[in-house]
């Protein structure tokens, strides 16, 4: 299944509507997530948390799957979205 229609099963209108069980479709939804983030910019947890309610209502969960993910980088209560290597 292509990359886009997996998202667009999965996101309307910029917000998450299920949440993939399968971790290669999570993964995809998490990247398209993460580009609400600037590359680099730190972000405390309360502008993190703004972000992502807007985008899925269990945010914390959405928070943690974007580190485990290391789509995001947390430090001390500060987050970055870490760019290319």
């Amino acid at each position: 299944m292509n990359d886009r229609l997996v998202i667009d099963r999965f996101m309307q209108d910029g917000r998450i509507v299920l949440m993939p069980s399968k971790t290669a479709k999570r993964r995809l939804v998490l990247v398209e997530v993460a580009k609400r983030f600037e590359l680099g910019r730190t972000y405390d947890e309360p502008e993190v948390n703004d972000v992502l309610g807007q985008v899925y209502p269990d945010y914390a969960a959405l928070r943690r799957y974007l580190v485990d993910e290391g789509l995001m980088q947390r430090d001390g209560g500060v987050y970055t979205r870490p760019g290319p290597s």
